[in-house]
């Protein structure tokens, strides 16, 4: 039998496919004979990595390959700081890998952890309570109110029951369960309410059913699986720095091989070009680039802590920056998660607070529900209810009150029968009636309404979204007995019609349009009714067309080719099922599109884990949600998404910033020790120089840059294309030019040096090309900004960086300590004004190339 039917079936076609009577249920010996034949009812444990192997699996990356070698060589030519530095920054890099890639193994645990412990079922007609993992199919499983329901079950009685499946379709409300065969045999799990599935929780009443489905076979068995199945994908930075060390390292190679031969054709000594060319590939070499990234990684995940967003991945935080679509919940994220009465419809007029004269609406809303006040103000009850009792409330109508001047003395409870329930109070000269339940139910029951003009508003307010209660009410001379209560709720008189809604979050709207101002389409995918969702989606901007939504059930229908030819087009997504989450955010994928996954039930943990970041809620979310994403959202809101989006454009705009500057300040060593031999001069640098100007410069600017603060406009700019190169937007063209601006001037300072006949050139041509990298590092602060229009102070980490980077240098040339170490002499003032003066110029030709950039006359591609 399929495991979408059973809500089909009869109860005589249920006791005829599992061969159980319900009344007696299954004899031990087919429990046994059925264990044996399904196994047990528990989750399979997922593959296990120890932790050994998933630390040793950090070491596969080919920028992690690189920087070993690197270490490697630096030890060969005796530079041990360089070694540790580069062995320290790998294995804290493998650390952060390994925990990243044990969340998927806390995940699995998490929804085992989700079973009920015990189950209580009937078995030759006895009711025993035996271990749920022993559960079979056609067992008979009774539940009451806090029970956890242990597997899927088809119910066979059911007495008022409100179950919360919140944990697999993500909506908040209890939902109300019946014991009628459906006819729609593709119905969501949201509306198959003759069933009980797995994982959820009885909230209010009593059942009982038939387990139909076990373990794998469950709907939380089948989620449990597709999160086994979802691979944890790279994120476009790691993408990018694999493909940026691959390339790196062949050019390295390539340009040492070239130095070494060069200066072994001009009669250089074999042993000092075999050192300056190692020297000159571990200079070439980023190590730093890890260290940076980690930083700028891990403080802005602080920064997002404190905005409400904890993140669990680091990488994520970049990922935010290149997120083209976010794919989130409506209830709690977009809305408010409370049930608000946004209007009231009397005698045919629409108004947003109950009306003057209209008393007996504002006693029916207090009085006819089941909400109790709990310390602290709080409110106990159905959401719907509280949200007609804080209607009442706001308008002066007082439980506690009215309850005194009209108590209770009977009740007709709500059944999905009748759709609708009825008090009665004790009043002055008799009993007063309010009956309150689907406008279709009470409105025909009102002889003096205009009942098709009263049901045309409910139909508009329903299809706009509300969901629509009717209030009516009567007047009993007497309590009536027993056998003549079901007669009260006729001859009624309508007081109303009610619409409630969960309100949107104030904020979101603004945050809604900040993202697609950032070029990021914010997409709609929830449990709820369509009109609901469509309405709700229009007052947030996200989209003002029914053509648009897509239901679940439309889904299943449309093939994947046609879905991947409207998928940028569509905004809501109503009563989808997990699997169809997955399928929309790999059609976005396929697309080219970088795919942001909201989400809290257990449902969304396998969409989470396969979108490019995943972002659970923090507040309502389940721990299998929380353990399946990349981020947390504290304060379960969308406008921390796009706060969040920010954040990750300015880590990887720094990200950028750094390779640009340590890669052009490397072109420039590399054009300098390359020109030279060819201009004639000698070998400019020894490899202690190179080796000193890689520590200092690389090593606090560089980490510097990585809390550079956002540039301006950063969110009125479109994101990066996924597939876009980490050089692009001029950033490779910067580094030759400027990188040859600096040999030119290193070596023009050589020159000079050398013309004048100074016996300390090589100092002054070691001090230019480290003033040359300062200057470079200040003037690369923005893309398109001016320097002066930044401000000099706008990053004081970075200007305390260069600072004590110059006295460094300065200790280097005037400590006689440090001149024997570093073969250096102490420059005159005439000198050291040249060191200090010729770098201005890579300053300004920095400052000139962001002037064009400003008028649009190069680097046009959006960066």
């Amino acid at each position: 039998m399929s495991e979408s039917r059973w809500h089909t079936l009869s109860t005589a076609e249920l006791e005829q496919l599992l061969q159980v009577d319900a009344s007696v249920g299954l004899q031990p010996q087919d429990a046994a004979e059925r264990l044996a034949r399904h196994g047990p009812n528990q989750l399979a444990e997922s593959r296990f990595h120890p932790l050994w192997r998933i630390v040793l699996e950090q070491f596969q990356d080919f920028m992690i390959l690189v920087l070993l070698a690197a270490a490697l060589v630096a030890g060969f030519v005796g530079d041990l700081v360089d070694t540790v530095a580069i062995l320290v920054i790998v294995a804290l890099n493998a650390v952060i890998g390994a925990v990243q890639e044990s969340r998927a193994q806390r995940a699995m645990a998490s929804l085992r952890a989700m079973a009920a412990p015990v189950a209580v079922v009937r078995r030759s007609g006895e009711i025993l309570e035996v271990p749920a993992i022993e559960l079979v199919p056609g067992d008979l499983v009774l539940l009451e109110a806090g029970s956890l329901v242990p597997a899927d079950l088809r119910l066979l009685q059911a007495a008022d029951l409100q179950v919360d499946e919140s944990m697999l379709t993500g909506e908040s409300t209890g939902v109300l369960k019946h014991v009628q065969a459906l006819a729609e045999p593709d119905l969501p799990v949201a509306e198959r309410r003759n069933m009980a599935f797995k994982g959820s929780q009885v909230s209010v009443g009593r059942a009982e059913g038939v387990v139909v489905a076990t373990a794998a076979a469950t709907e939380l068995g089948r989620i449990a699986d597709l999160l086994e199945q979802t691979p944890q994908l790279k994120t476009p930075l790691q993408q990018r720095l694999a493909r940026f060390g691959r390339r790196l390292a062949l050019v390295v190679l390539a340009i040492c091989a070239l130095i070494f031969t060069v200066g072994l054709l001009r009669g250089e000594p074999a042993l000092l070009m075999l050192l300056t060319a190692i020297s000159l590939a571990v200079a070439a070499i980023p190590e730093a680039l890890p260290a940076v990234i980690s930083v700028a990684l891990a403080f802005g995940a602080l920064s997002m802590g404190r905005k409400h967003a904890l993140v669990r991945n680091l990488p994520a935080v970049e990922t935010l920056g290149s997120v083209t679509f976010i794919c989130t919940d409506k209830t709690g994220t977009l809305t408010e998660n409370r049930m608000h009465a946004e209007s009231f419809v009397v005698d045919g007029q629409s108004c947003a607070r109950i009306p003057q004269g209209a008393e007996r609406l504002g006693q029916a809303l207090a009085l006819s529900n089941d909400v109790e006040a709990g310390a602290g103000g709080s409110l106990r009850g159905e959401p719907t209810e509280i949200a007609l009792f804080q209607a009442a409330l706001n308008d002066g109508y007082d439980k506690n009150e009215l309850a005194r001047e009209l108590p209770r003395v009977a009740e007709l409870p709500f059944d999905a029968e009748r759709k609708r329930m009825s008090t009665l109070h004790g009043a002055a000269g008799g009993v007063v009636v309010f009956c309150k339940g689907a406008p279709e139910q009470v409105v025909p029951l009102c002889p003096s309404a205009d009942a098709s003009k009263v049901l045309a508003e409910a139909n508009r307010l329903a299809a706009e979204g509300y969901r629509v209660l009717a209030l009516a009410t009567r007047e009993l001379p007497r309590l009536p007995d027993a056998a003549e209560l079901a007669a009260v709720e006729s001859d009624l008189t309508l007081l109303g019609l009610v619409a409630l809604i969960d309100p949107p979050r104030p904020e979101v709207p603004q945050a809604v349009r900040d993202c697609l101002a950032a070029g990021i389409t914010p997409v709609m995918i929830t449990g709820d009714h369509p009109a609901t969702a469509l309405a709700i989606a229009r007052r947030l901007g996200i989209t003002d067309s029914e053509s648009t939504l897509i239901t679940g059930s439309e889904l299943v229908q449309l093939p994947d080719a046609e879905l991947q030819a409207r998928i940028r087009k569509l905004r809501v997504y109503a009563r989808v099922s997990p699997q169809q989450k997955i399928r929309i955010v790999k059609a976005l994928q396929a697309a080219g599109e970088f795919c942001a996954m909201t989400g809290d039930g257990v449902n969304d943990a396998p969409a989470l884990k396969q979108a490019d970041i995943g972002i659970a809620m923090g507040a309502k979310g389940t721990d299998v949600a929380r353990d399946a994403a990349d981020m947390i959202l504290l304060d379960d809101n969308f406008a921390t998404i796009a706060g969040a989006v920010r954040e990750g454009r300015r880590i990887f705009d720094n990200i950028r910033k750094f390779i640009k500057y340590t890669m052009t300040s490397n072109s420039g060593e590399i054009w300098v020790l390359l020109l030279a031999p060819f201009l004639g001069l000698p070998i400019p640098l020894l490899p202690i120089h190179i080796l000193w100007i890689n520590l200092v410069t690389d090593g606090l600017p560089g980490l510097a840059l990585g809390v550079e603060p956002a540039e301006r406009g950063i969110m009125q700019r479109p994101p990066r294309p996924p597939g876009e190169s980490i050089f692009a937007g001029g950033m490779w063209q910067h580094m030759i030019w400027v990188g040859l601006l600096i040999g030119g001037i290193t070596l023009s300072a050589q020159a000079w040096a050398l013309g004048s006949g100074a016996a300390h050139w090589q100092t002054v041509v070691f001090t230019v090309l480290v003033f040359c990298q300062l200057a470079n590092v200040l003037a690369i602060r923005s893309e398109s900004e001016s320097l002066w229009r930044q401000g000099l102070f706008s990053n004081k980490p970075l200007l305390l960086a260069v600072a004590l980077t110059v006295l460094l240098q300065l200790a280097v040339i005037y400590l006689p300590v440090l001149n024997g170490i570093f073969k250096t002499q102490p420059l005159d003032a005439d000198e050291l004004l040249v060191c200090f003066s010729l770098p201005l110029l890579v300053l300004l030709a920095v400052e000139l190339e962001k002037l064009l950039r400003r008028r649009g006359l190069i680097y046009r591609q959006p960066v």
